[in-house]
């Protein structure tokens, strides 16, 4: 049976039509085949289609879908498939990950319960504090402190008032007005939403995140730049040098002895009276040459009926006697 060529190209097609599905699909991570469980998280960050999820560091699936709820945007709804058969607690936490200098992860905290979790189960989630969290949480202590502080201060004042002339008591309660303003200045500087400090972080965190993104580049310029000094090092530059400086030396050697009267050449270009033979001889041989054009009958005579010339020969070239 003869297969028609509609036939082959549309087989073909379909062919490629699937190829580029599956291809698509393997690239937004969804090629993965394993079990699927769900998260839910307020906010991804830098969370995307084919992230990791780990157990204890080893990757155990990757992110599949990410989905938002509804559209209040309450949450998003995160699929983790799992590509390893692994018996995972159903009180086990999943921890989003966001590293400074890398991308999202989700990370699996196994529980201890002994029921394990099944296809289409939801995970309790968690969100690692970030750099900004951390700085925040570590500096919240001192500012309650300072706090503190001050309300004690202010009951002694309160207390010294008593004792106190009118003027030490304004100056005092100026000293107070001037801390308790430092604090909320400083309060304010710390503030996660609206705080220069918090702000500063955030512009550290683009930054760091665009070196991340661009890191196989600058490995990929100073892999180039690493065999190009790798090739310089290797040419022969100081033999080309060194035989450069051998020929420099011939050459000036050469030229020495062209200056110095020595040898064919130096003598040509330096002795004066040598130059004037040589003038000398090149006008008596232009002279012969020319009496021989003009007095063939002279040099050779074979004429059977004329007469001999009885001509003189040229004294000067035929040039100068015009």
């Amino acid at each position: 049976m003869k297969i028609s060529n509609e036939t082959k190209v549309g087989a073909l097609t379909a062919i490629a039509i699937t190829v580029l599905i599956l291809g698509f699909n393997f690239l937004k991570g969804k090629s993965a085949r394993g079990k699927e469980v769900f998260a839910v998280f307020p906010n991804v960050e830098k969370l995307v289609v084919s992230n990791p999820v780990k157990i204890n560091g080893l990757q155990v699936g990757k992110v599949t879908d990410l989905q938002e709820i509804d559209k209040n945007m309450s949450g998003i709804l995160v699929t983790l498939t799992l590509t390893k058969d692994l018996n995972i607690p159903k009180n086990s936490v999943a921890v989003l990950n966001a590293e400074l200098l890398g991308s999202g992860e989700v990370d699996i905290h196994l529980g201890n319960g002994s029921n394990y979790v099944q296809e289409g189960d939801t995970l309790r989630t968690e969100r690692t504090l970030g750099l900004t969290d951390r700085f925040q949480k570590s500096l919240d202590p001192a500012i309650n402190n300072i706090n503190k502080t001050l309300l004690s201060l202010d009951e002694v004042l309160q207390k010294l008032n008593t004792v106190l002339d009118p003027n030490t008591r304004n100056n005092l309660q100026g000293i107070i007005a001037n801390l308790a303003m430092s604090s909320r200045s400083l309060e304010q500087l710390l503030n996660t939403e609206s705080g220069m400090l918090a702000k500063s972080i955030g512009n550290l965190n683009v930054i760091t995140s665009n070196f991340a993104r661009n890191g196989p580049k600058i490995d990929s310029t100073f892999t180039n730049l690493q065999i190009a000094t790798d090739k310089l090092s290797k040419a022969k530059i100081a033999e080309a040098i060194e035989s450069m400086q051998r020929t420099m030396a011939r050459l000036e050697a050469g030229i020495a002895k062209i200056d110095s009267k020595e040898g064919t050449v130096g003598l040509l270009l330096n002795d004066r009276k040598l130059y004037d033979e040589i003038r000398l001889t090149n006008r008596s041989l232009t002279i012969l040459l020319d009496d021989l054009r003009v007095n063939p009958k002279r040099y050779i005579n074979i004429s059977l009926f004329g007469s001999k010339d009885k001509r003189g020969p040229l004294k000067a070239p035929l040039d100068t006697l015009k």
